[in-house]
């Protein structure tokens, strides 16, 4: 079993990966029970005196900020906004990304700024741990006042209304007491709030994307070294010094990984009657180190988001201040999740290239890489699929960050529609372990009419473990299992 302690500051994205495991535990640490404590005396004394309207506290929410609330409906007027807000649709969120959105939440509000009651946050820590997860669903955020509709989703439960998934089965939110004695949460003054604002749907699908990115990042460097000698190309794109006259760190790291992944090669070392390769294989460190970087500078920004309180109005109980800001605006994540769309995009479409190279009947290898092409179609319909997933992720790209609606009759006049951004991410990401599959189902089909030479050590045991579920195809036949059991080899692979 993993713990993680929510006092600890996150560094790096592996950290953010022991979320991911199954059988991860989250602990509050005292520290941040202090801090959550702390905040909560402080603003339950301010209220005590509180003359001036503080926003959201007692007031109405958005374009209703100048409505006053008396101190005998906070607490109704927390849940109503909880209640209120919940209008998401769409599909719902896998998952892992939604204990994922609980962590997140747990842990900016542990830093001691919004105002929850300790109960409340270890209630979140309880549905974490107990493997209880919200029914949320994908749209209905702006990405801008916080992502209000899935957090109110997500926090329903906590009030028995709602719906959650437990071990397999759906429940309405009223059976949770029934199933673990958990009566309703009563919320307190500043509560819904603090659970609504804040950027924890985003930033969830950011860092599921981002983590599965680098995993896929690695594996297209491996199958692209495939692709390259079962195409026979010329090795001296890679040489070292080509890369440190435009020293791009991501550019070096991957020509080295592909002469590593090459060294030993037979089939490398063998003399080219070609001078040069397409781009789809000379140009791979440069492409594929392109990502890398953006994955560099974009792992900094989530990690930056992910040790933050997002939530709002802030409270800083040492200075004495209750602030109306803007740290629900997910703009730092909507341009991010653009660029890292973009960034994945191209590891899919240069995988596609290298497809359409590998299948047209060049270098010595059969058209559609089939024995008998005209009988049989071989592989000419995978590359199609792999064309049609390209295109579509083309218009995924399109950036949702520059886009803005009007919202709260003009009071949050300007919105950064990250919501939008994340979700098309999760796609995107999605549809690069597709195209990455199809590679390498092609690349190893390839390396078989290269025989009796062989490539690396590294890559014949590649190949061999692939061929243990995904067979060389001789004939036609149905191809769409052996895509899916493409995509699952690498789905498992570390």
């Amino acid at each position: 079993m993993h713990t993680f302690y929510i006092d600890e500051k996150i560094h790096c994205l592996s950290d953010v990966m022991t979320l991911l495991e199954p059988d991860c535990r989250i602990e509050l640490g005292h520290e941040a029970m202090e801090r959550i404590t702390r905040c909560r005396d402080y603003l339950d004394r301010r209220l005590e005196n509180q003359v001036e309207p503080i926003y959201g506290i007692t007031t109405g929410f958005g374009s209703l900020c100048n409505v006053a609330v008396g101190a005998a409906d906070l607490s109704k007027l927390q849940q109503n906004l909880v209640m209120s807000h919940a209008c998401g649709t769409g599909d719902e969120v896998k998952e892992d990304i939604v204990r994922l959105m609980l962590a997140l939440k747990i842990k900016s509000l542990s830093y001691g700024y919004s105002g929850v009651k300790l109960e409340t946050v270890q209630r979140l820590v309880d549905f974490f741990n107990h493997g209880v997860i919200p029914v949320v669903y994908s749209q209905g955020s702006l990405g801008a006042s916080g992502d209000l509709a899935p957090l109110a989703n997500m926090s329903l439960p906590l009030l028995g209304m709602g719906d959650f998934d437990y071990r397999g089965e759906r429940y309405s939110g009223e059976e949770l007491e029934t199933i673990f004695g958990w009566k309703p949460l009563k919320l307190a003054s500043k509560e819904g709030l603090a659970l609504l604002n804040g950027t924890q749907f985003m930033l969830a699908h950011a860092l599921w994307s981002l983590c599965h990115a680098k995993r896929l990042s690695s594996l297209a460097d491996k199958i692209a070294a495939l692709s390259f000698d079962a195409f026979d190309g010329r090795v001296e794109p890679f040489t070292p010094g080509v890369h440190e006259i435009r020293p791009h760190s991501g550019q070096i790291t991957t020509a080295e990984m592909i002469n590593i992944y090459l060294e030993g090669s037979e089939i490398i070392s063998r003399p080219k009657e070609h001078v040069q390769d397409p781009y789809s294989f000379r140009c791979i460190p440069q492409v594929h180190g392109a990502t890398k970087d953006a994955l560099s500078h974009i792992e900094g920004v989530f990690i930056t988001e992910l040790n933050s309180a997002t939530d709002n109005p802030t409270i800083l109980p040492d200075e004495d201040l209750i602030i109306s800001a803007g740290n629900f605006h997910g703009q730092p994540l909507a341009i991010n999740l653009d660029f890292l769309a973009i960034a994945m995009a191209e590891l899919g479409s240069i995988s596609e290239r290298r497809t359409y190279q590998l299948i047209s009947g060049k270098r010595g290898l059969p058209s559609f890489l089939i024995a008998h092409p005209g009988l049989n179609s071989g592989f000419m319909i995978p590359h199609y699929t792999a064309a049609s997933i390209v295109s579509q992720n083309k218009q995924l790209c399109t950036p949702a960050s520059v886009d803005t609606i009007d919202s709260s009759q003009g009071q949050e006049d300007h919105v950064s529609m990250g919501a939008n951004a994340a979700t098309k991410c999760v796609k995107v990401i999605q549809n690069v372990e597709s195209l990455l599959a199809i590679e390498l189902l092609n690349a190893a089909q390839a390396l078989e009419f290269r025989r009796p030479l062989r490539t690396s050590p590294i890559l014949e045991e590649f190949v061999s473990e692939y061929r243990d579920i995904v067979p060389f195809i001789d004939e036609d036949e149905v191809m769409y299992h052996h895509i899916r059991r493409s995509i699952l080899f690498l789905r498992n692979q570390k």
